[in-house]
């Protein structure tokens, strides 16, 4: 059961709503450099790729200094579920910029979501999602960047 985690069914009006705020907020975080400088995914021209080929250039240029190398690799596979909205608005508002209008509709996007569980057609009482980016939505990814 821990391994299911919620997924917004959004309507089409929603995706597209979504992508516009999307390619305004990377360009937002571009134009004024707020990206973090190794970051790689969701990110265009930025892969796993390209942090694998940084990790390597690192531990091979370590390797030619005669210095010690440690690799610690994390399992974030439900990672999306753990971001707290609070926290996120908090970042969104004083370290990337996002206030008024912008950072009230973030603010309405992410607060009042519920979740329902349904098993052979029978439905769960809506309860509170108070932690996570929305699964399945175009936002998701960057927000939890």
């Amino acid at each position: 059961m821990k391994n299911y985690r919620p997924v917004s069914n959004l309507s089409f009006l929603s995706k597209i709503l979504e992508k516009v705020v999307l390619r305004q907020l990377s360009n937002h975080l571009l134009t004024n450099n707020l990206f973090y400088s190794h970051q790689s995914a969701y990110r265009a021209g930025h892969s796993t790729e390209t942090a694998l080929l940084k990790i390597v250039n690192d531990l091979l240029s370590a390797l030619d200094e005669d210095k010690v190398s440690l690799l610690s690799l994390l399992d974030l596979s439900a990672a999306f579920d753990t971001i707290d909205h609070s926290i996120l608005l908090s970042r969104l508002s004083y370290s990337f910029g996002i206030s008024d209008t912008v950072l009230a509709w973030f603010t309405s996007y992410l607060t009042d979501r519920t979740q329902t569980i349904s098993v052979n057609g029978s439905k769960s009482l809506p309860a509170p999602l108070h932690y996570g980016v929305p699964q399945g939505s175009v936002l998701g990814p960057i927000l939890f960047v």
